[in-house]
Order: structure tokens, then sequence, then C-alpha cells
């Protein structure tokens, strides 16, 4: 049941949402540069595995989605630049956006998204039932 996953580009779906461009940031160094030395994004940036996030060095508030194995949301909050998020226990990935954009795309606590890799990248299997 494991998923290869790889830096690289792609995109997500939220039920009854949008389709998201996502870049996946799998590898060490992607996942420690992440949005750092950016005015923002377009879309968002999975980091994986990952349990928390930090805003150190940042140049914008940002929405942190930490999702479990089966890419279920557990929790969403907005991150203004220069602090340490809370530690997940249960996150085996977090997903950023420029903040405001996750609430636009309908992503909340017990939603699960789907994320489909591009040409290039790495295999992912992801569910996109809601839960209740």
């Amino acid at each position: 049941m494991g998923r290869s996953w790889r830096d690289g580009a792609g995109t997500m779906a939220v039920p009854g949402g949008p389709v998201v461009p996502v870049e996946v940031a799998a590898s060490l160094r992607a996942r420690r540069r992440g949005l750092l030395g950016r005015d923002g994004i377009a879309g968002a940036m999975l980091l994986t595995p990952a349990s928390s996030v930090h805003t150190f060095g940042m140049r914008f508030p940002i929405d942190v989605a930490h999702l479990d194995r089966e890419l279920r949301v557990l929790a969403v909050v907005t991150m203004p630049p220069g602090r340490l998020g809370a530690l997940r226990l249960r996150a085996r990935h977090v997903l950023e956006a420029e903040a405001g954009a996750m609430a636009g795309w309908g992503l909340r606590p017990g939603v699960r998204v789907t994320v489909t890799p591009g040409p290039g990248g790495g295999t992912v299997r992801a569910d996109r039932s809601p839960a209740g």
C-alpha cells in the first residue's frame, strides 16, 4: 500500500471544488526549500513526508493543511511569516498555499484530496470521498 512520491508538478482535486496546480516536494532538499524566497505561489505545495512547518523567512502568510496517509485533511490553519507551526502527530503530509486559498477551494477537515502527478512525477494514489 506504499506510495512513491517524487519532486515535481501535478494537480490536486478537491471534491466539489477546483483542480489546482500542485508542486510536490518529496526530497529533503525540496522540503527544506519549500516556499522560502518566493513572493507567492500559483496553486499549492505538497510537502511529503511532513507533520509540521514553519514560516521563518517567508514573505507572505500561508494556509497550511495537515493531511493523513489517505490525504484526508486533519486541520487547516493560516500562518503569518515568522511562526512555528504545531506538530500534528497523525499528519503524514502538509499542503501549503497562499492565505485564503484553501477556503476558496473548499478544503476543510475531513475532506480527502486527490493528487495526480504531472509528466515525470511519482506514482500517487489518493481518495476523493469527503468525510461526513
